[in-house]
Order: C-alpha cells, then structure tokens, then sequence
C-alpha cells in the first residue's frame, strides 16, 4: 500500500473500530495500484458493518465503484438491468459522458451484460461491481453466481464483489476467490462502538440548575443495558444502541430533581430497576400500555396479540405439528414431496364414453339410497400423535428456503412445549424421556384459527396442505 492509502486506512480505523483486520484486508485486496482477485466474498451475520465498512474502503481507495442492492431487485432481469443503471450513474458521477445510454436500457441475460459491461469499461481503470445481499435474489437461477464471478475473465478490469450472510461451500464453482469473515461484535466490542456517540443530555431540570454532563454515565449505562436486556435480544451493535436510547431518557429523568447526581450511578440503577427487570422497551407497539385503558375490549388486544409473537422458524414449526396431527402419515409423499408435486396420477380408465356409462350405472344402482357412512372432517377429531422426525420432515419441506446453520430447532421445540402449543402424547411422552427420542410421540395443543392466523402471518397457505 502506498503513503496515501495508509492514511485512509488509519482514518477508517478510527471512523470504524474493532474492524482494524478486515479494513486491511479489503485495502489491499482493492487497491488500484495492486492486481486484483477474480473476484471477492465478503461475508457475515447482520449487523457486523460488511457493506459500509465495505463502500468506505472503496470510496478511500479512489476505486470506481458501483453497488446493486440485490435484494430490492424482483426478478434475474430486473438484477441485470439494474447492475447496467448503476455502472452507468457511477461513471456519470466521474465525469464521463455516455453518448446514448438507451442501448444499454435492454439486458436481457449475462452475455447482454457481459457485451455493455466491455463496452462501459473499455480502457478504464479498475472497477468494482459491488453486488449487496445478492444471496436474497428472488427468483434467481443456480447459475447466476458462477456467472456473475467469470465476467472478470472477459473483462479483466473488473472486480466482482459478492456481499452475502453465510456462503456455501464452492458456491462460486471457481477456486481462488478469496473470503474476508465479518464475525459478530463481542460484549466489549459492541459496548465500546456504541459508547462512542453518547446522545445529547435532555433532563428536565429548573432554569437555575446547570446540565450535568452524563458522558461518564453513558458506557456504564450501556454495559449495564447489554448485561440485562441486549445479551440475549438486541445483541447486536444496530438493536443495542436503539434500545439504549429508547431507555436513556427514563434512566436519566431523576437527575432533573436534584436529588440524584451524576456520580451516583449505583443509585440510579436502584432507582431504575425496573426499566431492566420487564421486556416492555424490546416490543415495539403504537399502543401506549403505561395507562390502563378504559374500554375493556380494547385493553384485552395486546394480550391477544402477544400469543402470537413467536419467532420465526417457531412458527412454521407450529404449522407442520397441525399437519402432522391432522393428516395421515400416508399422505406425506403426496403432500410434500417436490418431486411429486403437480404431477398427480389420473384416476380410473376408459374415454369419455366409459366414464359417462360408469356415472349412469352409479345413478341407477345407487338412486334413491343414501350412503351408510359420513366421513367427518378431520379438523373436528382430535390431534393425532406423530415422531419428531416426521414433524422436522414437513418443517423442511414446507419452509421456502434452507434454514440457517444457526437456528437451533431443538431449543425452539422445547419452547413450544414449555408453552404448552406442543404436548407429549403415546407410551414415551414421560417428561424424563429425550425430547428427539423417536420412542416419543407429539401432538399439537392449538386450534385451526390459530394456527391460519399464524400461518398468514409468515405468509404461508396452510389450507392447501391440509385433507378434508
């Protein structure tokens, strides 16, 4: 790295802590005076700073640089024609003029974008194509990573750089790509980025009285806040620092009287316990439950509604243990088989003739006499028991996408029995049996509006999976 480059990576550091290594990394990966890579992965958990530490570096750098935010793009055209638009105002906002930008408005595959992309960059310096989430593409074919990662073959100027959560093994089908990990922010990390900006003070105070300066108070305050609330839900950097200052107002309202001073942080935290001990400030809600409410109809709404805050993949777990309750075992290949789906079998034989002579046959034999036996929808019977397998079966084969490496199914289970929406059923439902044993049986414990209003919320139509 040059003189010039050291310093804008020092005045990152400084913009950006606790990600001193991967700042490096990226600066020499894409500096314009150094070769560059085939292409480039950068990867992580939300929240770990990928694409703004990423664009920083690039915009330090000098490097020309256009980023497509692949998740707002709709379908695989709609991508490509997007990644064209975004080349073409990075390069307007450099100063070069483009005589008729209305030959590239078309782009229909990856070699369209391979001939305009040529074109665009032709006797020009490194650039990077920046794609953001395009792990989130919709509707995007197997081959348009692979594709994507090969345009530096054809232009060699051109730097692809993927921004993605959690990459598969090979998924570029291309060796020597190199990976730069964005890992999560430890306790002692994310206490001192957020303790960085600490808000301005607002107490409400008498005009004679000075205003006490709480920036000793605000990292405290902030550890205290992540020991007690963040830990386990807003650990991250962006939801910790929201709900700090969501909290920060109350926490400090007792400095106004007088009574309390800013060196009295025990204190505080005594007179404040219970802004830590309740989970009120981590539901967001346009509902004010400080006040009872006068009609009682509408006080009984957020209990109704806090019935149904489970998360995500809870939720699709609930809807696959109603059916497998409610179907038959026998109808699983039918129901969730992919490979299966859509290519139902026709019943009964013979042309129109035979099934028209068939119908009258059945009208005269059968006129006049009613059937003996009236099948009962199986929503109106009990739950039937089933394995945990054959529940974790139609929970991946109703789940739209893979499920993530870190969601832990398990724990997730044993929360919907603990609530009671999941209960043991059969010979080994004893409580000190292993909840994954296959001698144990499961049965769902809701109902079918429940359940329908769960699975609208995921956007999942759980009347097209269940049997009459």
């Amino acid at each position: 790295m040059t003189v010039s480059n050291g310093a804008a990576v020092a005045s990152l550091n400084g913009l950006y802590p606790c990600r001193n290594e991967q700042i490096l990394q990226l600066a020499c990966l894409v500096s314009a005076q150094a070769p560059s890579p085939p292409a480039l992965v950068v990867h992580g958990l939300e929240a770990t700073g990928k694409s703004t530490i990423t664009k920083a570096v690039l915009a330090a750098g000098a490097v020309a640089h256009a980023v497509v935010q692949s998740q707002e793009c709709i379908t695989g055209r709609h991508l490509l024609e997007r990644t064209v638009a975004e080349c073409l105002d990075s390069l307007s906002e450099a100063g070069v003029h483009i005589i008729d930008r209305a030959k590239y408005a078309r782009c229909e595959n990856i070699s369209a974008l391979a001939v305009h992309l040529q074109n665009l960059l032709e006797g020009r310096g490194k650039f990077a194509l920046v794609f953001d989430g395009i792990d989130d593409q919709r509707q995007a074919p197997t081959t348009l990573l692979p594709a994507l990662a090969r345009l530096s073959e054809l232009i060699p100027n051109l730097l692809p750089v993927f921004i993605i959560t959690s990459p598969d093994q090979r998924f570029l089908h291309k060796a020597g790509v190199p990976h730069i990990h964005f890992p999560s922010y430890t306790r002692t990390e994310v206490v001192r980025i957020v303790s960085t900006a600490p808000p301005s003070p607002v107490v409400a105070q008498s005009p004679s009285r000075e205003t006490p300066s709480t920036e000793n108070l605000w990292p405290r305050f902030v550890a205290a806040v992540y020991d007690s609330l963040a830990r386990g839900a807003a650990h991250d950097v962006v939801s910790c620092r929201e709900l700090c200052l969501k909290l920060w107002p109350s926490f400090i309202a007792p400095l106004g009287s007088g009574t309390l001073s800013t060196s009295d942080f025990a204190r505080l935290m005594v007179t404040n316990r219970a802004l830590f001990q309740t989970e009120d400030m981590l539901i967001d809600s346009v509902l004010d439950t400080s006040e009872p409410m006068k009609n009682s109809s509408v006080a009984t709404i957020p209990t109704q509604l806090s019935s149904s805050d489970l998360p995500y993949y809870s939720k699709y777990l609930l809807c696959a243990a109603y059916l497998a309750s409610y179907n038959p075992a026998r109808q699983d290949s039918l129901l969730f088989m992919r490979s299966t789906d859509r290519k139902k079998r026709r019943r009964g034989g013979g042309g129109a003739a035979g099934k028209s002579g068939g119908s009258n046959l059945a009208s005269s034999s059968h006129a006049g006499r009613q059937a003996k036996n009236r099948k009962i929808p199986r929503r109106l019977l009990g739950p039937g028991s089933f394995p945990i397998e054959r529940l974790l079966a139609i929970f991946h084969a109703i789940l739209p996408h893979r499920i993530a490496s870190t969601a832990d199914l398990s724990t997730q289970i044993a929360t919907l029995a603990a609530l009671r929406l999941l209960v043991r059923s059969g010979i080994g439902g004893s409580s000190s049996a292993d909840m994954l044993d296959a001698s144990v049986k499961w049965r769902v414990n809701v109902g079918w509006d429940y359940v329908v209003a769960l699975a609208r919320g995921v956007g999942f139509e759980i009347t097209d999976y269940v049997l009459e």
